[in-house]
């Protein structure tokens, strides 16, 4: 169950979504991968993710240059494990990877989630 300040946190950031986050949604919405249907910026006990798919359980994190900083990794790796712990599997990727290989994200994502349906 996501905690109140995180609802809060997800109301805001769905209308601030980065230019790569907001790319990535075009063609996430509306189930236009594998018919699964994927939230923008959704609560998940004290985090944001960016974007979840609840019957795939998998997040997919959109990572700016900032968390190629240090502690902003091992903040993320904690996330990332405690996501894990829940059964969610997270795909990290590159703001950067939107921008020039929109194609192949969406084969990795796409790929990604029907292996976790399927099981």
């Amino acid at each position: 169950m996501p905690q109140q300040g995180a609802v809060s946190r997800a109301r805001v950031q769905r209308c601030a979504l980065t230019p790569p986050e907001a790319r990535l949604w075009v063609y996430l919405r509306g189930r236009r991968i594998a018919g699964l249907k994927f939230c923008r910026q959704h609560p998940v006990g004290p985090h944001v993710l960016d974007f979840y798919c609840a019957e795939a359980k998998l997040a997919v994190e959109v990572d700016g240059r900032q968390h190629s900083d240090a502690d902003r990794e091992g903040h993320d790796r904690l996330r990332s494990d405690w996501l894990a712990a829940q059964g969610i599997a997270v795909l990290r990727i590159p703001a950067e990877h939107v921008r020039t290989s929109l194609d192949g994200v969406l084969a990795w994502i796409e790929t990604k989630a029907e292996e976790r349906v399927r099981g």
